[in-house]
C-alpha cells in the first residue's frame, strides 16, 4: 500500500509519519491497511484522519525510512524504487499479498467490454495503473512469479485479462471492500 497510497511525512523536527491514504468506500481495507501497520510497530499507535472521501491511516516511527528505503523527496514516479534485499525476500514469500496491496491502492478488477463482429463480449479484467515505472515492474515480476499473464496496455498501465489469470487473481485478491 506504500508504493500506491502511501508516503512518510517528516516534520521539521525530523520526526517520521507513514500515512496512507484510504478511499473511504471500502472500510475493510482501511482495516487491513491499520491491521498491517499494528502487526509490523505492534508498539505505536496507528491513527485514523479523516479527510473528504477518504481516511489516512497513519503511524508515528522513527524507524520508517529504515523499513521504507524507497522513500526520498519528490514523487515516487520521478525517482528511482527498487526493494532492498530483505524486502524483495519478503515479496518472494508473500508474493500474492504483494499483488494484492498493488491491486488495492491502485488497481481494479472491471468488466472490459469489447465489440467484435457487431456484437458485444463482456470479460472481467484488472487493471493496475502507475505513472512508475519501477512501481509497474514490481508488479509485472510479481505476476510473473505466479505465472500470472498481463499486458502493458498503457505506458502507464498493466491489464490482466485472459480468463486464467483473471481467475488466479481471484483466488487470493478479491472486490475492494
Amino acid at each position: 500500500m506504500y508504493l500506491g497510497d502511501g508516503h512518510i511525512a517528516v516534520d521539521r523536527k525530523g520526526v517520521q509519519r507513514l500515512v496512507v491514504t484510504c478511499c473511504d468506500d471500502y472500510p475493510e481495507t482501511i482495516r487491513e491497511v491499520e491491521g498491517a501497520v499494528h502487526a509490523v510497530l505492534p508498539d505505536n499507535r496507528t491513527r485514523r484522519r479523516q479527510r473528504p472521501g477518504c481516511t489516512n491511516v497513519d503511524v508515528y516511527s522513527c524507524h520508517l525510512k529504515c523499513l521504507f528505503p524507497q522513500h526520498g523527496p519528490g514523487k515516487k514516479h520521478e525517482r528511482r524504487i527498487r526493494l532492498a534485499a530483505w524486502q524483495q525476500d519478503i515479496v518472494d514469500s508473500e508474493v500474492e499479498w504483494f499483488i494484492r496491496g498493488l491491486l488495492l491502492s491502485d488497481g481494479c478488477r472491471s468488466v472490459n467490454r469489447v465489440k467484435s463482429g457487431g456484437t458485444y463480449r463482456d470479460y472481467p479484467r484488472y487493471l493496475f495503473s502507475n505513472r512508475s515505472a519501477d512501481i509497474l515492474r514490481l508488479f509485472t515480476d510479481a505476476c510473473d512469479r505466479l505465472s500470472v499473464g498481463w499486458t502493458q496496455n498503457l505506458p502507464w498501465s498493466i491489464s490482466v485479462a485472459r480468463r486464467s489469470a483473471v481467475a488466479a487473481l481471484d483466488e487470493f485478491v478479491g472486490p475492494k471492500r
